[in-house]
């Protein structure tokens, strides 16, 4: 199976789930960082894991600080 394949399979099942039609093999990736780190594991541990030449590649799909607060949504002013 060719790379293109994969990332075809994966769009058309993923706006099938109704994700958006951004969603390809690098959501999973960052998907399965943020969810390691989030369970206390280290970015250390995760750049191993991934196989990146560098831990700034890993950091690139640490979603844990995208979380919006309560505190950041009360701060709208309408």
């Amino acid at each position: 199976m060719y790379r293109v394949d994969v990332l075809r399979m994966i769009k058309r099942r993923a706006v099938a789930a109704g994700l958006p039609s951004s969603t390809c093999c690098h959501t999973f990736r960052a998907t399965g960082i943020t969810a390691y780190l989030e369970n206390g594991r280290t970015v250390e541990n995760a750049h191993a894991i991934a196989a990146h030449e560098s831990p700034s590649t890993t950091k690139l799909y640490d979603r844990t600080g995208e979380e919006i607060t309560l505190d950041e949504v009360e701060r709208i002013a309408i």
